[in-house]
């Protein structure tokens, strides 16, 4: 599918696990009615507030594998042990209704996602300190002491992927960096390319 095509503009937000990513994009999706979250498939097991079709579509593996075969997946990864893979029809027909949407997905689905839709805008949530990483991992009380310490060393490694990035917020304040994402969003709806697409016949006639 190529740009032109797009009613919608589609947004790629990765962050290690515990700098808050979903519950900003969680807030964000509250305040703008214009974005939607794609939902993706996993062979993790739910956790005790997730549900199905909201969260996650859970699935196991052959039917992950089964999807994967039949190109049914925009981008897939493993993390942590699990598979995760976003649904292209999912995502195509959100742009076409004309809607921003979001894709969480771990840094590997980037260069993947780019592949179909150059277009797209990537944005990294970094925590304020690796300290700060930590508590909020503990904070949570849903993981083992050892499970934490594997996703604190593994977050090293998926923050330094953030050069790959258009856009860096740290999420020091909440406030701060829900305002950034909605300004990041903003901002690229109002690019030349989407505005000239959005409003071709008013421009027809004001030239």
């Amino acid at each position: 599918m190529s740009a032109t095509t797009l009613a919608g503009n589609l947004f790629i937000i990765t962050a290690a696990s515990g700098a808050g990513k979903t519950s900003l994009v969680k807030e964000l999706l509250a305040k703008d009615s214009q974005v939607k979250l794609s939902v993706s498939h996993t062979t993790r097991s739910p956790r005790l507030d997730e549900q199905e079709g909201v969260h996650y579509y859970f699935v196991n593996d052959a039917k992950f594998i089964q999807i994967l075969n039949a190109g049914g997946f925009l981008e897939s990864a493993d993390v942590h042990g699990a598979k995760y893979g976003t649904s292209k029809s999912l995502v195509d027909i959100g742009l076409q209704a004309g809607y921003d949407v979001i894709l969480e997905i771990d840094w590997q689905g980037v260069a993947q996602v780019r592949n179909i839709y150059p277009q797209a805008t990537s944005i990294f949530i970094l925590p304020p300190s690796v300290e700060a990483l930590g508590e909020r991992l503990f904070g949570r009380g849903q993981d083992s002491a050892e499970v934490i310490a594997k996703r604190l060393a593994a977050a090293r490694e998926e923050m330094s992927h953030v050069v790959e990035f258009d856009y860096v917020t740290i999420n020091d304040s909440f406030e701060v960096a829900l305002q950034d994402l909605m300004a990041i969003i903003r901002a690229t709806r109002l690019k030349a390319q989407t505005q000239l697409q959005r409003y071709a016949s008013l421009i027809q006639k004001l030239t």
